[in-house]
């Protein structure tokens, strides 16, 4: 059996043998050069997963640039060092190594995982990735054209269009009104230097959130992460400043042919920190969460069939925060629907839930959360979103009993202080019949 094959024989055995558990053993790791870390370790299989995160993201990008961290991020593994693309594709696919690099509004992250007898050739190579990319003129162009392909199909795309609007309608200049992806003509005018230079703002040592997961002691972990990050720029661009969240009540329609309209809906959220997050987090289960139990489920699909489906969450970004959801519905039924959920909400801020939504909603969420915990690729994952959150390591220990400890009178109460009927915006990409702007 190739070594590629024997990684992926131990990503699979892992996933359906690894126990499902929210009570993992997490070790804080500091390296011998001061880098921080997350670790749980699980010697069952040899391989670990490897998971950075470098916080800024397409929001570093300068509104003349927008899409320089996204193309960037495309084009780290497209040849570093001595090694052209091929190269490094033949020499990572050579050691059985994975990595995947992805850019979001926040942040930059690298996921890797290798077998623990090529640990420190996959690492090697991955130093060379991350502080020796080539950015070859011929990749930049190739990938360049990846990208604009995308974009040219999200202009004919109208969940696409519905997101860029309400991007637009919800933080106007502010870097998170714009796709992070960039514009047709940004992307066009992007230069190498341009992708350099942002590299180098989102590459640096002062925005690192790391976390492993499988076959590594801390001592090892420790060494590999001073060989791996040491050498990295100690700052990077300064992060964006908090965003003003513009959304009034209203209705927003953008015309778009077809049978059917795209809608997304929101108003504004709270920060994970504070301390009715876990009541917000029920209230949202409940309201219009992903069973069919929750209440804009019930209401919109079940009892009157105006949609497939509409859900609700909670989005905690590092400078905004904000309760969205999102559906699709014919022409025809858009406006009963948005009349049903406006209703749902206002209903809600003013008498909150029943103690069996609350019971239920409980239920779902404690029994749900082990789950998440299901191979070392998803430890690392959420270990290194807690640490961005700000949890401690025994957060999977205590959530649940946070869970539990929400009482029918904080979700009355956090209801009327989150949900905000008069605040409610909907973004209609379609011909809906009767919806006009508001």
């Amino acid at each position: 059996m190739s070594a590629r094959m024997l990684l992926k024989a131990a990503v699979l055995l892992l996933t359906f043998t690894a126990p499902l558990r929210a009570e993992v053993n997490i070790q804080a790791v500091t390296s011998p050069g001061g880098i921080k870390a997350w670790l749980v370790e699980d010697h069952g299989i040899p391989f670990t997963s490897l998971e950075i995160r470098f916080k800024g993201g397409t929001s570093l990008d300068t509104p003349e640039t927008r899409g320089a961290v996204n193309l960037m991020t495309a084009l780290i593994e497209e040849g570093a060092g001595a090694l052209d693309s091929q190269g490094f594709a033949a020499a990572r696919d050579g050691l059985a190594a994975e990595f995947r690099f992805n850019s979001d509004l926040d942040g930059v992250s690298v996921s890797s995982h290798f077998l623990t007898e090529n640990r420190d050739q996959a690492m090697a190579l991955l130093h060379s990735a991350l502080t020796k990319p080539r950015f070859d003129q011929v990749a930049v162009d190739r990938v360049r054209e990846q990208v604009l392909s995308g974009l040219r199909s999200d202009a004919k795309d109208p969940a696409a269009i519905a997101a860029d609007l309400e991007r637009k309608r919800s933080f106007g200049d502010h870097p998170y009104g714009s796709d992070g992806s960039g514009t047709i003509k940004s992307v066009t005018a992007l230069t190498r230097d341009d992708i350099e230079l942002a590299f180098h703002d989102a590459i640096a040592r002062d925005r690192i959130t790391v976390a492993a997961a499988g076959d590594i002691t801390a001592a090892e972990l420790g060494d590999l992460l001073d060989k791996l990050l040491g050498d990295l720029p100690a700052q990077g661009a300064p992060q964006p400043v908090e965003a003003t969240l513009q959304t009034k009540g209203g209705i927003t329609v953008e015309n778009f042919p077809g049978p059917q309209s795209m809608i997304i809906f929101g108003q504004g959220g709270l920060r994970f920190s504070d301390p009715d997050y876990f009541a917000a987090s029920l209230l949202n289960e409940i309201l219009g969460g992903g069973r069919f139990s929750a209440r804009l489920m019930t209401e919109v699909r079940e009892k009157r069939g105006l949609t497939y489906g509409v859900s609700t969450s909670l989005a905690s970004f590092d400078h905004a925060q904000m309760l969205m959801g999102q559906f699709q519905a014919s022409n025809e039924k858009v406006a009963e629907a948005i009349k049903v959920i406006r209703e749902e909400w206002a209903k809600v801020a003013k008498d909150g839930v029943t103690e069996d939504e609350l019971a239920n909603a409980k239920t779902y969420m404690t029994g749900a959360y082990p789950l998440r915990f299901d191979g070392n690729d998803t430890i690392a994952s959420i270990l290194v979103g807690m640490q961005d959150l700000g949890l401690t390591p025994d957060y999977p220990k205590t959530r649940n009993e946070k869970v539990e400890a929400v009482t029918l009178e904080d979700i009355k109460r956090v209801a009327a202080r989150l949900i905000k009927p008069e605040d409610l915006h909907f973004i209609v990409v379609g011909q809906p019949t009767g919806v006009v702007n508001e």
